[in-house]
């Protein structure tokens, strides 16, 4: 009978840790601002929830055997901050947080050029979004990496979940934007 109880429980433990998994793989995600680009917004070592399914369930990708598409597929809005995969890293792994400045269809005035961001409605075709940091500092966005592929788009930037300045002690510089909604 004890040998019964322990092996739902083992179940049930192992469930729940599944569980949790596919939900932080399909649903939200946590990463940590690297750099001061989005300052005063963000500031480097800050964790952010990122909602993966802000602008539908991203299948597949660039080195993928299914190719690209998108489940519940949401336009990016203008003015959102979002979460996309450097276009430069070949492996994907270093992840950038920009706000987007220019959607399909608008026009981006850079180094007095006109730029036109091209967009298609078809959903196995890729759109483009222009995006900019807005801090003083020398941040990467679009105007080094140029238009963001809509497959590389992780998700929206929906909270500010750990704020904690590094050069203070643990018990001191905690910033008053702990599970700030964006």
């Amino acid at each position: 009978m004890r040998r019964k109880k322990s092996i739902k429980f083992v179940l049930t433990l192992l469930t729940a840790f599944v569980l949790m998994l596919v939900f932080r793989a399909l649903a939200f995600t946590l990463y940590t601002v690297d750099g001061q680009g989005l300052t005063p917004l963000f500031v480097s070592g800050d964790r952010v929830l990122v909602n993966r399914w802000s602008y539908g369930l991203r299948i597949g990708g660039n080195n993928s055997l299914f190719g690209y598409s998108r489940i519940c597929r949401q336009q990016v809005k203008k003015g959102d901050i979002v979460a996309f995969e450097d276009p430069r890293d070949k492996d994907h792994s270093q992840i950038l947080i920009c706000r987007c400045k220019g959607v399909p269809g608008d026009t981006v005035n850079h180094n007095g050029k006109t730029i036109l961001i091209p967009g298609v409605k078809d959903c196995a075709d890729t759109d483009y979004y222009w995006m900019e940091a807005i801090g003083p500092s020398n941040a990467v966005d679009s105007r080094q990496l140029g238009l963001v592929s809509e497959k590389l788009i992780i998700g929206r930037v929906c909270r500010i979940v750990y704020s904690h300045n590094p050069a203070q002690s643990l018990f001191k510089g905690w910033r008053n934007r702990w599970m700030i909604h964006l």
